[in-house]
């Protein structure tokens, strides 16, 4: 898993976009249980609950960045990691950098997510959240 730097100029040359500015807010995943899927993911990251129903929860970091939400989805079908022909596919994954791999997976599993049965790197660590969700630690 490297990193890639985003680029200096946009594709197209020009420093400015023409047209409405865009900002990115959060990601949004799907759940049966929105709150509970909050809890977990602001618990993980220290972030705040911003945003809470039984419909709709927001997270964000402490600095009010990009954050994350949770929408309700009553029937919800968790992704297959890894999928195989015919399974429910994940549509994403999100990556979350850790200070200590082994604590950080420790922490995860403590507050409700599960480690993947199928590890693809060493030195990165494949968990799946409360409501089935692929993410990774490394």
């Amino acid at each position: 898993m490297s990193e890639v730097p985003a680029p200096s100029v946009p594709p197209g040359g020009s420093d400015a976009p023409s047209g409405p500015r865009f900002t990115f807010v959060e990601a949004v995943l799907g759940a049966p249980d929105p709150v509970a899927l909050g809890g977990f993911w602001s618990d993980l990251l220290g972030w705040h609950v911003v945003r809470s129903s039984p419909e709709w929860v927001v997270v964000r970091p402490p600095d009010g960045g990009t954050g994350l939400a949770f929408q309700l989805e009553t029937d919800h079908v968790p992704p297959t990691w890894p999928a195989g022909p015919g399974d429910q596919q994940m549509q994403q994954h999100l990556d979350v950098r850790v200070d200590d791999l082994a604590a950080g997976v420790d922490r995860a599993v403590a507050l409700g997510a599960r480690l993947a049965e199928f590890q693809p790197q060493d030195d990165v660590r494949v968990l799946l959240d409360p409501a089935g969700h692929p993410f990774c630690l490394f």
